[in-house]
């Protein structure tokens, strides 16, 4: 049974796919403007934390244990989930196009999640494959989580920059 205090790295993100889900689907049954905004914001910030600690330190440790391509796509992935989320934070229920941007932002966080989890061939799977330290990775983004989390509650969330990636990183 994993630690609940310290989930291994896999059992962190997974937990963190499944609550971003579940919120995706409280937005699309919410009928408040209020209760969207509110929904929505948290999606951000969920998203927001959930790809810094990915980029920062997930994805690091995979480089030459994943597949190369499989981790570009990742990172360009996030790319457009940061845009997305950079929009939808300056936006509103009232916007004409808010609700389609939330749609479009689950459906790439959907198809993300489907790459990271696939068995046998999947991010994940490739990475505990290789062996990977994922304790000691699950303690690092765990606090590093919680780290961010305090920051962007006080500052509220960074506008995010659309290249995560110096492409000569993977080089």
């Amino acid at each position: 049974m994993p630690d609940t205090v310290h989930p291994d790295a896999v059992a962190l993100l997974k937990a963190d796919h499944r609550k971003v889900e579940d919120l995706f689907a409280q937005f699309e049954a919410a009928k408040s403007d209020g209760k969207k905004k509110s929904l929505a914001e948290q999606i951000c910030m969920e998203l927001t934390v959930h790809t810094k600690i990915e980029e920062d330190v997930f994805y690091p440790a995979c480089k030459g244990a994943v597949e190369d391509d499989l981790l570009k796509e990742a990172y360009v992935e996030h790319d457009g989930a940061k845009v997305l989320i950079a929009e939808i934070e300056a936006g509103g229920p009232g916007d004409e196009f808010y609700d389609a941007k939330v749609k479009v932002l689950s459906e790439q966080i959907e198809h993300h999640v489907e790459e990271e989890e696939k068995r046998v061939e999947g991010m994940f799977s490739q990475a505990r494959k290789a062996g990977l330290d994922m304790d000691a990775l699950g303690e690092k983004m765990a606090a590093e989580k919680k780290r961010l989390i305090a920051g962007y509650k006080s500052t509220g969330l960074p506008k995010p920059e659309t290249s995560t990636l110096d492409v000569t990183e993977l080089a």
